[in-house]
């Protein structure tokens, strides 16, 4: 069995597209979501809007139940590793969601 994994799902140009006030809903991505979480992956969704807007945006999807947590995306990042924080993360572009 593969580990689990702790996945961080962005929202805009991620989840959602926004033209003017509609948003557009990127299908792909809350197919990976799901797909993720009937894995048993742990999900959290976040967004530089915050975590009601993060919930908000998963509660209009139907994906809500998916996360275990909505966050604000960090400012800042206090943390041993620095530079390399972020070197052993597999980084998925909302395109190739499908592929993952």
């Amino acid at each position: 069995m593969d580990r689990k994994r702790v996945i961080y799902i962005d929202v805009d140009d991620t989840l959602i597209r926004t033209v003017g006030t509609t948003q557009i809903p990127m299908p792909a991505s809350a197919d990976y979501v799901r797909r993720m979480h009937a894995a048993g992956h742990t999900l959290y969704c976040w967004s530089r809007g915050g975590g009601d807007y993060s919930r908000d945006v998963a509660t209009s999807l139907g994906i809500a139940d998916c996360f275990v947590g909505f966050l604000p995306k960090p400012d800042i990042c206090l943390d041993d590793r620095g530079d390399q924080l972020l070197d052993y993360c597999d980084v998925i572009l909302p395109s190739n969601a499908s592929n993952h």
